[in-house]
């Protein structure tokens, strides 16, 4: 199989500019979740419901990259839940941590390939436009 571009770019950029519209500090989250992607699909999915009530602005930037990921890995055949799930929802919560556990392995190496280039398109698009004071923070 060969590498495919899957326009992860210019999703990135979509993605980190909806983030930059709701909440510019949301835009830090990007460095997050590429550091989250070593621990799995089922943690990087979870993360938004972590801040879900909390931070909302983050919450949906979570979750809008998970969409987007979800979209993008389906043209590989490879079918993510993208389930509106609230916190509170336990056994929704449990039916999609096990669907993420039980993709084949081959699947998952995909799925985790794609996911880090586009977390690595986030990262990039993030320092680029990031906004004043927020800049600061991130480049220290």
């Amino acid at each position: 199989m060969a590498w495919h571009s899957y326009k992860l770019d210019r999703i990135a950029q979509k993605l980190v500019l909806d983030a930059r519209e709701r909440d510019p500090k949301s835009l830090n989250q990007s460095h997050k979740m590429r550091m989250a992607v070593a621990y799995g699909l089922e943690r990087f999915w979870g993360e938004h419901l972590r801040l879900q009530g909390k931070e909302e602005a983050k919450s949906n930037y979570w979750k809008a990259t998970w969409d987007a990921f979800c979209d993008v890995v389906l043209q590989t055949g490879i079918q993510l839940p993208k389930d509106k799930v609230e916190a509170k929802e336990t056994k929704k919560i449990q039916d999609i941590s096990k669907q993420l556990w039980e993709l084949p392995v081959e699947d998952q190496r995909v799925a985790i390939a794609v996911l880090t280039q586009l977390c690595d398109c986030l990262v990039w698009w993030t320092q680029r436009y990031k906004i004043g004071r927020l800049a600061d923070d991130i480049d220290s």
